[in-house]
């Protein structure tokens, strides 16, 4: 298990990457400080299984995670985690 801390558009972000779990699947945990919500949470925490060797195409689990977040937040027009009263 490795575990990575990530800055990600101003929210601070631990990753917990756990490589071929159960000899088939990466997994990954995400949490952030003050559960600030990600395009891929709404509570600031996501498990999150992969397909075995995802993970390593990156380099390593904070550019897997960098590419995860990136690429969620261009697909829903993320535009932060502050909520808009209108």
């Amino acid at each position: 298990m490795e575990k990575h801390t990530i800055v990600w558009r101003g929210i601070g972000i631990e990753i917990t990457y756990t490589p071929k779990k159960w000899g088939v699947t990466d997994h990954i945990e995400l949490r952030t400080e003050g559960k600030t919500p990600l395009p891929v949470t709404e509570t600031g925490y996501r498990s999150e299984y992969f397909p075995l060797g995802s993970v390593a195409e990156y380099g390593d689990a904070a550019a897997f995670v960098t590419a995860w977040l990136d690429h969620e937040a261009a697909r829903k027009g993320w535009g932060g985690a502050q909520l808009s009263l209108f």
